[in-house]
């Protein structure tokens, strides 16, 4: 007992983990090289050796951010831009106004700060690059009102090698809101996201927080929505695709008439219906693949009179076809089928169709989930005395 509260000290004492897989410490890492090496060669170029390497403190920290936290709001191209030029401007005027002292550079940093927040561009190195051009050495103080230039400069090339660099190596940088999917054009908010935690419950909390929380409004709410992801699948324990699916399945192939498969979707009360060959999926027809067809041959025309064309499946179905495998989770089904507007989904094993997964499938299945943990919830009820 003794031995173990120590260890629970020591726990509290050490940092949180950073949840950062190891290959992304490496992408940061050469990431922050190139943008730093760049920005400070361009530098040199333009302005002197010197006045590159007083300026690297401030762009070296933003390295970090750009490169290592590129997901927060302080990491993104406005505010590293924007708290550039506000704090360089601020520094300038302080030192022109007030001189070199410290107090001087202490004042500009929390001006610098304020109208960061007012204008939504705080980044912490902004308020390095305030603190430089107040104690800026002779040869920084040489420039005058052009020791922006430099400064700018550096952001500029700095923002350019994050925005091409993240995004070459699979990071979406900047980050923008995330556009809303709305496959049925209506103002109703998606299936998943009448029930549970809604953009309101989010800005409400975050205003009750009432502190800056380092990390984007739409990063936040996708982490919540992971993490409810992961919760349903605890909840559902497991289930497959495979326990849900429908096997006996009724299929058509590319050579199948109009007629045929209308009289197979009528005969079987089915919305879609999945196109094989060889036994291979290679499409899908619903009935809004088969109404246009139908409708333009019931129109008159002289040359119908005197020959019926066929039409076939091969000319109407569906290609590209959303298809899961039998050990696919449960969970993983729901956003398909209720918010990306699938009435069906193939289910294949080793490419070969081994079932189908319908709206009425998916719901039977979570059904019977509810019922057994109704049951089992019973079960472990203790009786009343």
């Amino acid at each position: 007992m003794s031995a173990s509260r120590p260890e629970s000290r020591l726990q509290r004492l050490l940092p949180a983990p950073l949840n950062i897989p190891p290959k992304e410490w490496l992408r940061a890492g050469l990431g922050g090289l190139l943008g730093l090496f760049l920005a400070g060669y361009l530098c040199s170029l333009a302005y002197g050796p010197s006045i590159a390497l007083h300026l690297l403190g401030p762009l070296a920290a933003s390295a970090v951010l750009v490169f290592a936290v590129h997901s927060g709001p302080l990491a993104q191209p406005w505010p590293v831009l924007g708290s550039y030029a506000l704090a360089g401007a601020i520094g300038l005027a302080m030192r022109h106004n007030f001189g070199d002292g410290l107090w001087v550079a202490a004042a500009a940093l929390g001006i610098a700060l304020v109208l960061m927040c007012l204008l939504r561009c705080l980044h912490p190195p902004g308020g390095g690059v305030a603190a430089s051009a107040v104690l800026a050495d002779p040869g920084l103080v040489a420039m005058g009102d052009h020791l922006l230039e430099p400064v700018l400069l550096n952001a500029l090339v700095l923002v350019a090698v994050a925005v091409f660099y993240n995004r070459l190596t699979g990071v979406r940088y900047p980050k923008g809101a995330a556009p809303r999917k709305d496959l049925h054009h209506t103002h109703d908010p998606l299936p998943g996201a009448r029930v549970g935690i809604s953009a309101d419950d989010l800005d409400q909390a975050l205003e009750e927080i009432g502190e800056f929380v380092d990390v984007t409004r739409d990063e936040l709410e996708r982490i919540i929505l992971a993490t409810e992801q992961h919760a349903l699948q605890r909840s559902l324990g497991g289930i497959t695709a495979g326990a849900v699916m429908s096997r006996d399945v009724q299929s058509a192939n590319p050579g199948t008439t109009l007629e045929q498969a209308w009289k197979m979707l009528d005969g079987h009360h089915l919305k879609t219906l999945p196109v094989v060959e060889n036994g291979r999926l290679v499409g899908i027809v619903s009935l809004s693949d088969l109404v246009g067809p139908a409708m333009a041959r019931s129109r008159f025309s002289w040359g119908g009179l005197f020959r019926r064309q066929t039409v076939r499946l091969e000319q109407v179905m569906s290609r590209r076809v959303v298809s899961v495998g039998s050990t696919h989770p449960l969970e993983r089904l729901l956003p398909l089928l209720s918010e990306q507007g699938l009435h069906c989904l193939p289910v294949l094993d080793d490419g070969r169709l081994v079932g189908v997964i319908t709206q009425t499938d998916l719901i039977a299945g979570l059904k019977r989930h509810l019922l057994n943990a109704a049951a089992l919830a019973s079960d472990n009820r203790v009786p009343a005395l």
